[in-house]
């Protein structure tokens, strides 16, 4: 494990902003690091506020988006809203479904399937479309390299709205309208909304139009805050404000479905961290072991005991994934370990029965287990399916790309993407993607990585420093939750082993005489050995609260030591 110190701002930097802002100079350290240079920069950011978002028809075709949408309603259209499998995908679908089902009745949903249909839009949904005499697809989180399937619609009399961030392809579909704003010929000031956050937008130019305020779509935010989370997309910006407000709204006042979900837990209070870990998994669980249209079912009901029965259902269908993806991960460790050369710059796995629906999860635990991009491969019909997933610094996407000549179609992100290949080209195709990682990555990459905001003694960690640092939430990309490195530390002599198996680290640590603060560390108990009897160890930490009993303490939440 490297442990990196992020580069620290001039002490000079440091010093009028601590000046300017009446903080501490740790604060301003950690607020620089985070780009907020001026007292304005930094009321943005502890304030949210919905006016901070930017005007929707800002976005290339917004005119022509609400334009068409407005048609529709008025000739009384049939309207089709479609949307992806995963949390971004049903949350859109529900999100932008409720909000024209308000005022108009015409609107029925779809969701592809994950298994007879695959990612994005089908010619199965477009067929549906059409023996339903519906006239307008708006598709969400997916459709920007949908040119076959747009050419198939309009055949058929069907218009495409298109909402989605994917990076589009050279060549764009022949859609009314394709908000996106990672195309290159679009100006949207914020770059990194989820496809949910472009749905949000369309909702917001269409709320204009009828001379609504923004604060009367605060209700729809706890969806664009899950999708926020789900999609492990950039918390600045835009994202920040749509996040803190949908984090108040899922706390305050969530939707029934949302609500259904919450009352199965425990805990009282939710964090990103919850919606990330515990809310967006149900969501997902739908579409991965039954279907996704369970998912938009739940988070669009209305009537709490249906809601409280959807919920139940999606809570089967989530310990059903868990158990299906602890087995797989299993089965797919093992063949890296009978197969793969120590030089591998990759992991490339395949098993014909591994389950369609969780290979993008068992993907994500082999890259943290050996630490290099990743595909896990299944059959898909009579195709190869894949997974893939990357490591930080790392863009698996431009490898796929380079790659395309052994695919049918891929897309996706930067460090996660989706593809599907015919069988005959997979061994080729596996030779290939080995060798462009192998040229292209920079071999330090292929070590995971701690960032350290700064390096602190232990006197400086007090209940005041954990009161300024909860107002940095929410946390995400670009804005992670802040880690301390503090050197020289000591256990008070209990340390030990807790937890499943002992999987779990607990200790108190004192520095040069400081009063002891307690700490855990989850997957460190094999570092038992090196604070026992007092040794003086390295750690690098965050900080969280602790509740036991009613009591609320200070607590170090180890993430390494050496």
């Amino acid at each position: 494990m490297r442990w990196t110190i992020k580069p620290k701002p001039t002490p000079e930097a440091i010093e009028k902003l601590s000046a300017e802002l009446k903080v501490d100079k740790l604060i301003a350290h950690l607020l620089l690091q985070r780009g907020i240079t001026n007292y304005d920069e930094a009321k943005t950011f502890f304030r949210p506020e919905l006016d901070h978002l930017h005007d929707p028809f800002l976005m290339k075709d917004m005119e022509k988006a609400v334009e068409r949408i407005e048609q529709a309603m008025e000739a009384g259209e049939n309207i089709l809203v479609y949307g992806d499998y995963d949390v971004d995908g049903t949350t859109s679908v529900a999100l932008m479904s409720s909000f024209l089902q308000e005022e108009y009745p015409n609107v029925a949903t779809y969701i592809p399937d994950r298994y007879s249909e695959g990612y994005g839009v089908s010619l199965k949904g477009i067929d549906y479309a059409a023996d339903n005499d519906i006239s307008l697809i708006i598709a969400l989180d997916c459709g920007v390299k949908a040119i076959e399937q747009v050419n198939y619609a309009k055949e058929k009399g069907i218009d495409f709205i298109i909402c989605d961030h994917h990076r589009p392809g050279d060549v764009l579909p022949s859609a009314v309208a394709i908000l996106d704003p990672k195309r290159e010929d679009c100006g949207y000031p914020y770059k990194e909304l989820c496809g949910c956050g472009v749905g949000f937008k369309l909702i917001q130019a269409l709320a204009l139009g009828q001379g609504r305020n923004l604060e009367s779509l605060i209700p729809y935010l706890d969806l664009v805050a899950t999708a926020i989370a789900a999609d492990i997309v950039p918390m600045t910006g835009e994202n920040r404000v749509l996040a803190y407000y949908g984090l108040q709204v899922i706390n305050r006042s969530p939707r029934i479905g949302i609500k259904a979900i919450i009352a199965q837990l425990k805990k009282k209070t939710l964090t990103i961290s919850d919606v990330v870990f515990v809310i967006a998994p149900r969501i997902n669980a739908a579409g991965r072991m039954k279907h996704g249209e369970h998912a938009v079912n739940l988070l669009t009901e209305t009537d709490w005991g249906t809601a409280q029965k959807f919920a139940k259902e999606i809570e089967e269908f989530n310990s059903e994934r868990r158990s299906l993806d602890q087995e797989i991960t299993q089965e797919a460790l093992l063949q890296i370990k009978e197969n793969e050369e120590e030089e591998d710059f990759t992991s490339v796995v395949y098993n014909e029965n591994w389950h369609k629906g969780v290979i993008g999860i068992v993907a994500s635990r082999l890259s943290e287990t050996y630490y290099r991009p990743t595909l896990v491969f299944t059959k898909s019909g009579d195709k190869l399916a894949a997974s893939a997933r990357s490591v930080k610094g790392f863009d698996v996407y431009n490898a796929l790309s380079a790659c395309s000549e052994h695919l049918i179609q891929f897309g996706g992100h930067k460090y996660a993407a989706g593809l599907t290949m015919l069988e005959e080209r997979y061994e080729a195709f596996k030779k290939q993607f080995e060798q462009v990682v192998a040229d292209t990555i920079d071999p330090s990459l292929l070590q995971p990585e701690i960032e350290v905001d700064l390096k602190v003694d232990l006197n400086v960690i007090n209940p005041k420093l954990m009161r300024i640092l909860r107002q940095f939430a929410p946390f995400g990309p670009g804005n992670m939750t802040p880690v301390f490195m503090t050197e020289n530390v000591q256990d008070t002599g209990y340390a030990k082993a807790v937890g499943e198996a002992k999987r779990h680290l607990k200790l108190s640590a004192y520095q040069n005489g400081t009063p002891p603060i307690g700490a855990i560390g989850f997957n460190l108990g094999d570092k038992l050995d090196k604070v026992k009897n007092k040794k003086s160890f390295d750690l690098v930490y965050s900080l969280e609260e602790n509740e036991w009993n009613g009591t609320v303490s200070l607590q170090l939440k180890m993430r390494h030591i050496r």
